[in-house]
């Protein structure tokens, strides 16, 4: 029984006057299913209405974020589900209150009805107040929210209030995915699979207070805890006739599919959201959510949980994901998920490797059987790849005085061009000399600004300002690294583009001093670390391993195979064998 005392509500009222009239007239306060199209009115049970008029159907008002992107960093269902409410509705005579335990059914019953989700919590009262609410669909146990309540009594009952079929089992990880896709024209009520029907009221079988009239697998404990509410009792019969509020923009929300999220996901989808439900937290990560961000092409993105980061870091890579551009092998993350099997060299010569010992179009072909032999051995996707060297060390001052021949942009654009078009990757080299990376750089930008085009810092070449090739191994400072960093990291976010590689090389660990605090907070970028190491396979696989100890934060990780210089060069077998862990780019040379 209710621990409340008497309360004059409007139900109330509109039951004494019936009794006053019950000679003369009649009362109905059965309208039919609360639950209706956006923007149409549904025939429900009397909110504001006394005597003969049909009370008119009352509906939420829903609120624009107003952002690019929003995050809900809150952990908890109930501090969720009250963020969730303040971004999405202004004002709302009808909500659903629920206990966590009852998150999905509530969820789909808010989705439905077009009206917030509150999960039961010390707070929730200041947020029925800020909606203005009169009127709580109460399911499962909870507190007296100091406004009428609708308590249905088992599954059945909360289905015919909201307008809805035979309630559907859902397993449990599946809540989420199937809010999604729920269809609000033809309402559904969600149910956690295996849910066990309580027994009506006056029932003789033991009950485990759970007034929604099921039981999760959380909450069958038999007696109620000391802290569960005391059972509410239904201030009326039905609940108002109501009509889902048109949407105040185009949102797409983002879930991980964590329990906690679902009635979040309930109220954004009463508030006319797009959901999208998957494992990642990065709307750039698989061609699937690059696509729905593209189609959807939400003004507002919300992400639920912190793991999606802050609002200025999702509403970036959400802008990308929204251009539906994506890398060779999917999606618009460069790694994890993927091996890059690489042709090394420039287009001029074959001196500097194997990529320019044929034509443009038999390179391509070259490449890709090179990645062809690698696709049955590994679980990740191949993508056959091209570095290309576009600036080449000199023996002599060159006539800028910095020993390195910048090559034409224009005599790279053919290969590139065709790399595009055969779903291949392209990394650009640099051996700068005495220039600096980041000014070599910026001469190849718009070969940089393609998709499909990387970075690579080559330091056995860069010299110090008295010096000259070939009478020392070369060096680059971890600053100069980070500046390069910075710079391909902004363009990457200032044009949109998707992530890029930044391959580092070296076979010494001198090449670049303190490697391991290069900046890899960017994820614009995939910074990657690639060994040289030529000779005996022995000596490789030691530098291999030194250069693993010296730069343990680093997570990604090339190879190369020389075909002339390695006593012998690995086959791809025994390179996925042999070489551990497994590289993330394998280069030939």
């Amino acid at each position: 029984m209710s621990t409340r005392g008497p309360r004059l509500t409007r139900a109330t009222l509109s039951v004494l006057v019936c009794a006053g009239l019950a000679l003369t007239s009649a009362c109905d306060f059965n309208g039919g299913d609360s639950a209706g199209q956006s923007g149409e009115k549904n025939d429900g049970g009397g909110f504001l209405g006394l005597g003969g008029g049909e009370p008119d159907a009352v509906s939420a008002t829903v609120r624009d974020p107003g952002e690019p992107a929003v995050v809900l960093a809150q952990d908890g269902a109930g501090e969720l589900s009250a963020a969730a409410s303040q971004t999405f509705f202004d004002t709302a005579p009808v909500v659903v209150l629920a206990g966590e335990g009852e998150q999905l059914r509530a969820a789909s019953a808010g989705a439905v009805l077009g009206v917030p989700v509150l999960i039961d919590g010390p707070d929730v009262k200041d947020e029925i107040n800020r909606l203005d609410a009169e009127v709580a669909l109460a399911i499962g146990p909870v507190a007296d929210p100091g406004i009428d309540v609708v308590v249905p009594q088992d599954d059945a009952q909360l289905a015919t209030l909201i307008g809805a079929g035979d309630p559907v089992q859902v397993a449990p990880d599946d809540g989420a995915a199937r809010l999604a896709d729920l269809d609000l024209a033809d309402p559904q009520l969600l149910v956690p699979d295996g849910s066990v029907v309580a027994p009506t009221p006056g029932d003789d079988t033991e009950t485990t207070g759970d007034t929604a009239g099921t039981t999760s697998g959380d909450e069958a404990t038999g007696a109620a805890a000391p802290t569960t509410p005391p059972a509410l009792e239904s201030d009326r019969d039905e609940l108002p006739s109501t009509t889902r509020p048109e949407p105040a923009a185009t949102v797409t929300v983002l879930s991980t599919g964590r329990d906690a999220d679902l009635a979040a996901l309930g109220t954004a989808r009463a508030a006319g959201a797009q959901l999208l439900v998957g494992p990642h937290t990065d709307p750039r990560a698989t061609s699937e959510s690059v696509q729905a961000i593209a189609a959807a092409a939400p003004t507002t993105v919300v992400g639920l949980g912190a793991d999606f980061g802050d609002a200025d870091t999702l509403a970036w890579r959400s802008r990308t994901a929204a251009t539906g551009v994506e890398l060779p092998g999917g999606g618009q993350l460069a790694l994890p998920g993927k091996t890059y099997v690489a042709l090394y060299g420039t287009p001029s010569t074959g001196a500097l490797g194997v990529l320019g010992e044929q034509p443009a179009a038999e390179t391509i072909a070259r490449a890709e059987e090179h990645a062809g032999w690698y696709a049955p051995l590994v679980e990740e996707t191949v993508v056959p790849s091209l570095e290309i060297i576009v600036t080449v060390a000199a023996a002599e001052a060159t006539p800028d005085g910095n020993y390195s021949n910048e090559l034409p942009v224009e005599s790279f654009v053919e290969l590139v061009d065709l790399a595009a078009e055969h779903g291949q990757y392209v990394v650009l080299d640099l051996q700068p000399g005495r220039a600096d990376f980041v000014s070599q750089a910026k001469i190849y930008e718009e070969l940089l600004l393609r998709p499909n085009v990387g970075l690579a810092l080559d330091p056995e070449w860069r010299l110090g300002s008295d010096q000259v090739h070939m009478t020392q191994i070369g060096q680059t400072s971890v600053d100069e690294v980070n500046q390069v960093v910075d710079y391909l990291a902004d363009l990457t976010r200032e044009h949109d583009l998707p992530q890029k590689v930044l391959v580092l090389h070296m076979f010494q660990t001198r090449m670049i001093p303190d490697v391991d605090q290069v900046d890899q907070s960017r994820s614009e970028l995939a910074v990657l670390i690639h060994a040289d190491g030529q000779g005996p396979q022995g000596a490789k696989q030691d530098t291999w391993r030194v250069l693993h100890q010296y730069a343990p934060s680093v997570k990604y990780w090339g190879w190369k195979n020389f075909y002339d210089e390695d006593q012998p060069m690995l086959s791809p077998e025994e390179t996925v064998s042999q070489v551990d862990p497994l590289p993330d780019f394998i280069s030939y040379q």
